[in-house]
């Protein structure tokens, strides 16, 4: 198992993932998908200054990147995934974080077989 996921960095990655690709609403995050040709899976994360200062913004950040690295077996593979934090995000702890993530990642993989 891989410790750290790979991530979407330019600012041109995040527009076409965003453009072209589907998304789903969950309690915290609005979240966009779309293939990548590619074996892995990449990341971006996108947390508004509306959800808090600079370190209530990393602490969400952080809290999406620990849940989906501790559910890499059950992430779908050869995609491009971006997560844009909602404001309700600032309160989340852990726990609401990896639920919110298992439930798009179950939904996924059931709209993926369909």
């Amino acid at each position: 198992m891989k410790q750290t996921l790979d991530n979407l960095k330019k600012n041109w990655e995040f527009r076409k993932v965003i453009k072209r690709g589907r998304k789903q609403f969950t309690r915290y995050a609005v979240i966009f998908y779309v293939k990548n040709h590619l074996y892995d899976s990449r990341f971006g994360f996108s947390v508004s200054k509306k959800v808090g200062n600079s370190v209530v913004r990393h602490r969400v950040k952080r809290l999406f990147i620990e849940s989906l690295r501790r559910m890499q077996e059950q992430l779908p593979q050869g995609y491009d995934i971006v997560i844009i934090a909602k404001k309700n995000t600032a309160s989340m702890d852990y726990y609401q974080c990896r639920d919110d993530m298992s439930k798009f990642i179950k939904r996924f993989n059931r709209e993926e077989k369909e």
